[in-house]
């Protein structure tokens, strides 16, 4: 029942992205990302004392590297947000198992086998499929950048199991990442001019970081107490919001391809979540991108 917590997560961040849509009209990615991290921070902070728990940490160099890859991950994954329909950028974000699961049995020195190599081509076809019908020629950079922001996620949630592993609180592995999200969008946006944030603009802002704050949470909760591969499987319902709020508030109506493609890419993540080393164990990353 604890897996259900996903759900959850998974509306939440389907919201968020809708929120980041929305945004786009008054903010920059980078920006929409400082706002996000900023929230996001003060919530794991308020999490860490609230356990009597404290940022500092003797894994620091570990906490950079899941820090840079996980905001240049979520900073792709924003762009792409604010430029793709909302259900395609988080489609593309969530094929990052496929990525995953080949940069683990790289890692463990493994040849991939027959049913891993299938599985990616068959998460491929889908990508494939997806870009066809959906997506016009002046979409094709963001389309690449929302697969690159999957690409990268891999690497940020390889580095989030190996801080999970070493028993570092999840709060802090969220603040840190939280923090270097922060830092990361300041130098973007230092060259920049800042959009003005007023009350007709900052209950978006509000909405990200909210919303961002509470898919982290339910997904933690999913992934700490629930079963890993019933929690990866549901974490999936994300793209099945994103695609009904898109068709609501957007009016993101996908050809049937695009639908086929989405369904293609789904499975082909839920099968590679299988096919990861210790998947059967509970000891998959507790926290993600997103």
């Amino acid at each position: 029942m604890q897996s259900l917590w996903m759900l959850a997560a998974g509306l939440a961040f389907s919201l968020m992205g809708a929120f980041v849509k929305l945004g786009a009209e008054h903010f920059s990615a980078a920006e929409l990302v400082f706002y996000r991290s900023l929230v996001q921070m003060a919530g794991a902070y308020a999490m860490l004392a609230r356990a009597g728990g404290t940022v500092k940490t003797k894994r620091f160099g570990m906490h950079v590297h899941r820090g840079v890859s996980g905001f240049v991950s979520l900073f792709m994954f924003f762009y792409a947000l604010t430029t793709l329909p909302v259900a395609t950028a988080m489609t593309l974000n969530y094929s990052s198992p496929l990525f995953l699961a080949l940069l683990l049995t790289f890692l463990a020195r493994e040849r991939p086998g027959a049913l891993l190599i299938g599985t990616v081509l068959l998460g491929f076809a889908g990508v494939l499929l997806l870009l066809r019908p959906a997506v016009s020629a002046s979409q094709l950079w963001p389309f690449a950048v929302g697969l690159a922001s999957g690409a990268i996620s891999a690497v940020a949630y390889w580095n989030v199991r190996e801080l999970v592993r070493a028993q570092e609180p999840e709060a802090r592995v969220v603040f840190y990442f939280a923090l270097f999200a922060c830092l990361g969008s300041l130098v973007w946006m230092a060259p920049q001019t800042w959009h003005r944030v007023t009350w007709s603009n900052v209950w978006i802002l509000g909405g990200v970081g909210v919303m961002g704050t509470l898919g982290q949470l339910f997904m933690t909760r999913a992934y700490g107490q629930g079963k890993t591969l019933v929690t990866a499987a549901l974490s999936y319902s994300g793209i099945v919001f994103s695609s009904v709020l898109g068709i609501a508030f957007f009016g993101d109506v996908l050809p049937w391809f695009a639908w086929l493609g989405m369904a293609l890419i789904v499975i082909a993540g839920i099968i590679a979540v299988q096919l990861q080393p210790g998947a059967r164990r509970n000891d998959a990353p507790q926290v993600t991108n997103d």
